[in-house]
């Protein structure tokens, strides 16, 4: 067993995009190429349709198989890529961002007609706060769209990254001719059928030869000479090292839905994508090649059927192999535990694992031991940092409707609050519970769960609040911060885990207190120490 081996050939990473961008299809067209998958369209769709109560919550339990099966693992070329599928929909947003915590680099997805879309700037906001390397993939090339140096100056400006295009589209929409590779030198000609799992990838080594007048027309050929001397001129050729540290971000263009400009961007990505990245513990960095075994929690889920109790823990692995039936220290409880059937994800199926290396995802079943951030040893005490809390952009009070179930209310809100589907809120002044969500669609999904799986009642009250905002006093003995404590004393929270936060009424409540309490920092983000 070569563990250096193992790890050498393991790729994970993560697929982001705003809704609708083509993420959902660009994963199904990379399971193809594995082999994992024999035809498109054998991934469920993730896509969330709004419509009536029962109607959402049908499509929540469909989404509970479609969480438990969002790490896909397959073998290309010699080498085994796990990828995190995150949801697309805004509402599910936190999820994405606890799965960014795992994942060693990031492919983006643009629509080439949209551009640069809201979702895709704050995903990409938390990777580069993170230093995640990202590859840009635009997509839906066969669709009219923008024209592609207007489209890289956007993704430059709005996403504030260093762009360098590793493949040029020919044309677009209905002009679309194909792709000229830079980073293979080669044209891949458009044939417009995705049913062709590979298309025709003819060699160029010169651009000025004859051959490309023949291959593509006398016009698209002069105009794509011209584009590419401009490309030259303008951008930093690729720099493997600044990729990696997320200093540069290659760009490949491509139709994932006519299977068109993938393979390119998987070869690309198997050669210059990092392989298991060391971590940042609270006491130390550690590093994959380590002998003894270490893992974190990023993700729970607990399964939408209420028959069956199971949750599943997501556990990625940062050193060490993780065997079956071997006891782990569990460091948040200090207790020992063993796993009997730690599952593997193979495209759409679960199997038990014997033993698994630094950058794979293993699913453990859980009787409610794990918080997300909980830490897995063989001894040692390591606490990895925490995984970061955004600021909510929904507030509601939530008060118990049964009575009689106030012990499951309390019980289901505290469970499905480590499991991450929310933020609980208890205010100072009177003790009262406000839930914080990134999407309105999760107070349903909350209501749902307490009812089904607890046997628990609640309802909401509205509660008007722009920003949550975890404090952080100079001097938390200093005159200034005691008058902002008394002054906003009906503002003030604390979270679940007992951090002071700040819940700001307003744009303008919050900007005067910041210009009047300049010593007290007020952070978006939990995660900012």
């Amino acid at each position: 067993m070569n563990v250096k081996k193992e790890i050498a050939r393991r790729r994970t990473f993560g697929i982001i995009s705003h809704p609708d961008a083509g993420k959902t299809t660009l994963t199904e067209k990379l399971l193809l190429f594995g082999g994992a998958i024999q035809e498109a369209g054998a991934v469920k769709s993730n896509k969330i349709k709004k419509g009536a109560t029962s109607d959402f919550m049908e499509i929540e339990r469909q989404r509970g198989i479609s969480v438990a099966t969002s790490v896909l693992a397959f073998e290309y070329n010699g080498t085994k890529i796990n990828i995190l599928d995150t949801p697309g929909h805004k509402d599910f947003a936190e999820d994405t961002f606890r799965t960014l915590t795992a994942v060693d680099s990031v492919i983006v997805v643009i629509d080439v007609a949209k551009g640069v879309e809201e979702q895709t700037e704050k995903l990409v906001q938390v990777c580069r706060m993170r230093k995640i390397p990202m590859i840009v993939f635009v997509n839906k090339l066969d669709r009219e769209g923008k024209d592609a140096f207007e489209l890289l100056d956007e993704i430059e400006q709005k996403l504030s990254l260093t762009v360098t295009p590793l493949s040029f589209p020919i044309g677009m929409g209905y002009d679309f001719k194909g792709i000229y590779n830079i980073w293979e030198k080669n044209i891949n000609l458009f044939s417009g059928d995705s049913r062709k799992n590979i298309e025709e990838t003819i060699k160029i080594q010169d651009i000025q030869s004859a051959d490309l007048y023949k291959l593509i027309g006398e016009k698209p050929a002069e105009t794509l000479r011209e584009e590419l001397e401009l490309v030259d001129g303008v951008y930093p050729s690729f720099d493997q090292e600044a990729y990696l540290a997320a200093e540069q971000q290659p760009v490949f263009f491509g139709s994932a839905l006519n299977n068109f400009g993938v393979r390119e961007l998987l070869d690309c990505f198997i050669t210059i994508a990092p392989t298991p990245r060391p971590k940042q513990s609270e006491e130390r960095i550690v590093h994959p090649d380590e002998k003894e075994f270490t893992g974190f929690v990023f993700k729970i889920h607990a399964n939408m059927d209420p028959k069956h109790r199971d949750r599943l823990a997501f556990i990625k692995i940062v050193s060490g192999v993780f065997e079956r039936n071997t006891p782990y220290l569990h460091v948040r409880n200090g207790k020992k535990l063993k796993f009997s059937s730690p599952n593997a994800f193979f495209a759409e199926k679960k199997e038990i694992v014997d033993i698994s290396y630094p950058g794979d995802i293993v699913g453990l079943h859980d009787t409610g031991n794990f918080k997300i951030g909980d830490t897995l040893t063989e001894g040692e005490e390591i606490h990895y940092k925490g995984i970061p809390a955004f600021s909510p952009e929904h507030f509601r009070y939530i008060n118990n409707a049964d009575p009689m179930k106030s012990k499951q209310l309390e019980k289901g809100i505290d469970q499905l609050m480590d499991e991450g589907v929310a933020q609980l809120f208890t205010l100072e002044l009177n003790g009262r519970k406000v839930i914080g969500t990134v999407g309105a669609l999760q107070y349903e999904v909350i209501q749902y769960r307490l009812e089904h799986e607890y046997g628990a009642k609640c309802t909401y009250e509205p509660l008007s609040v722009h920003k949550a905002c975890w404090v952080e006093p100079k001097d938390s003995k200093s005159e200034e911060f005691k008058e902002f404590i008394r002054v906003k004393q009906r503002f003030m929270a604390k979270d679940k885990r007992g951090h002071l936060v700040f819940l700001a009424d307003s744009p303008f409540t919050l900007q005067m207190t910041q210009q009047k309490y300049p010593n007290v920092k007020l952070h978006f983000v939990s995660e900012y120490k």
